[in-house]
């Protein structure tokens, strides 16, 4: 049964609104008189309605500030591009160039978090008594190592997700919901592509740049043509990896076959691809 959280075992937290601090010379004066001298990340755009001051599981101390976003508009480019989600590769694009591969942070990380998790079940104290000295050791580098992998995540994704708008205007993405991935034998692996981080971070990145972003519906994205539209009568396995039409004879891999058709959902023809495309239609950059 679920135990009620322990105020001694909670992370600590603290939200103020914009009566219960002020930015001063840099420094972060809260209510009660307390004042803080920040490491700055980055320039705050606006002036924040609010902050949130809170102590991760490292045992760092963190201000997290909400401001309103500010459009920064990129040039145009005149090029749009489809976005499939998959686990082999995290992102295949309609652009051979935009692929984003597997980046296996967790993978690489995964030796060092089995020792410290070893560590901690060998001095795992009994219920009821405090852990000790190495038991708490243990678990500071098992959360380290966490953050640290976390981080490379989000830092993989956002540097991918900003190429992607800077050299297109027009982004289908697949709206896809890894969730259900987390009970199949692809677990581990989904969860290191960290797939709903990365299109978190293209759909931020889109509209913060000006980009046309949509989403589309995952549905048959697999068993759908991009250049006639039919549709295969069985699913494919996902041991088969090429894309055959029957209809129109097209062959191709079958993840680029499905970006390709997160353009046509899009209402943006992807014929560009393979040469032949209606007069004054927005073509994909060629693969």
């Amino acid at each position: 049964m679920p135990r009620w959280k322990k105020k001694r075992e909670a992370v600590p937290s603290l939200n103020y609104t914009k009566r219960g601090f002020r930015l001063k010379d840099g420094r972060l004066h809260l209510a009660g008189g307390i004042v803080v001298r920040p490491v700055w990340s980055r320039e705050l755009p606006a002036d924040p309605s609010s902050v949130r001051v809170y102590r991760d599981a490292v045992g760092h101390w963190w201000a997290s500030f909400v401001v309103c976003v500010q459009a920064e508009p990129l040039p145009e480019t005149g090029r749009a591009i489809g976005i499939d989600w998959g686990v082999k590769e995290t992102a295949t694009t309609t652009s051979d160039s935009h692929d984003l591969p597997h980046a296996e942070h967790g993978r690489t990380a995964a030796r060092r978090l089995a020792r410290y998790q070893r560590m901690m079940a060998r001095r795992k104290p009994p219920k009821g008594r405090a852990g000790s000295k190495g038991y708490r050791e243990a678990k500071l580098q098992c959360a380290k190592l966490h953050r640290k992998v976390a981080a490379q995540r989000q830092d993989t994704g956002r540097k991918w997700a900003k190429a992607v708008a800077r050299d297109h205007d027009r982004i289908a993405v697949e709206d896809f919901r890894p969730k259900f991935l987390a009970k199949s034998s692809m677990a581990r692996k989904a969860a290191d592509a960290a797939i709903s981080a990365t299109k978190r971070a293209v759909i931020e990145m889109g509209r913060k740049h000006g980009r046309d972003v949509r989403l589309v519906h995952p549905a048959h994205t697999t068993m759908d043509c991009a250049r006639c539209g039919a549709r295969t009568k069985h699913a494919l396995p996902l041991s088969e990896r090429t894309y055959a039409c029957t209809t129109c004879g097209a062959v191709s891999p079958r993840d680029k076959n499905s970006a390709r058709v997160m353009l046509v959902r899009a209402a943006w023809n992807p014929a560009g691809a393979e040469g032949v495309s209606p007069p004054g239609a927005l073509l994909p950059e060629a693969a």
